[in-house]
C-alpha cells in the first residue's frame, strides 16, 4: 500500500511528508486514508477497536464499521475514505455502507486515485513490477498529474 504525502486545504498545500499509511494490529494490517484527516483518524481507531473485537477478522471488522459509518449520526458526518489490508484481502471502506474487494487487487482514493489507479493496472498487466514498485510507480505518476497529490511517497508492506 503506498500514499502520498500531501495535505491539502483548499487550493493550498498544507503539509508535504504526511503519513496517510500506517500499520495497526501489532502490524498484520496496513490502513491507508483519503479526505479530512481528523476524520480519518477518527475512522482508523474505530476500525482498530471492531479488529480486535471480531478476533482480527478484516472483512467482519470492516463491515461492522461500514454499518456504523453508515447508521451512527456522528460517524456519518465524517469526511474519510478507507482502504484496508492484511496479507489475504485488500477492502475499501466508504460512509455510504461500502466494503469493496477490488478487482485485480489493485485500488486507490483520494484526489488523484484515478489516475493512481490506471497507472497501477496498466503496469500490473504489461510488466512484471512487485506490487510495492507498482504502488509507488503509480502514484509516483498520480503526483505529476493530480496538483492535489505529491510525489512524497510511503510503501507499507505485508
Amino acid at each position: 500500500m503506498a500514499g502520498d504525502g500531501q495535505v491539502s486545504l483548499g487550493q493550498t498545500v498544507m503539509k508535504s511528508h504526511a503519513r496517510k499509511v500506517r500499520r495497526i494490529a501489532e502490524g498484520r494490517v496496513v490502513a491507508g486514508f483519503a479526505g479530512a484527516s481528523a476524520d480519518a483518524f477518527t475512522l482508523l481507531d474505530r476500525f482498530e477497536s471492531k479488529l480486535e473485537a471480531h478476533r482480527r477478522s478484516l472483512a467482519r471488522a470492516a463491515v461492522e464499521l461500514a454499518k456504523d459509518w453508515r447508521t451512527d449520526r456522528y460517524l456519518r458526518r465524517l469526511e474519510a475514505m478507507l482502504v484496508v489490508m492484511d496479507a489475504d484481502a485488500t477492502l475499501l471502506i466508504s460512509g455510504t455502507g461500502d466494503v469493496i474487494e477490488p478487482d485485480e487487487g489493485v485500488i486507490a482514493i483520494g484526489s488523484g486515485g484515478s489516475y493512481a489507479l490506471a497507472a497501477a493496472r496498466a503496469l500490473m498487466r504489461h510488466t512484471d513490477m512487485p506490487a510495492a514498485e507498482v504502488a509507488r510507480t503509480a502514484l509516483g505518476i498520480a503526483s505529476e498529474i493530480c496538483v492535489y497529490t505529491n510525489g512524497e511517497v510511503l510503501v507499507e508492506e505485508i
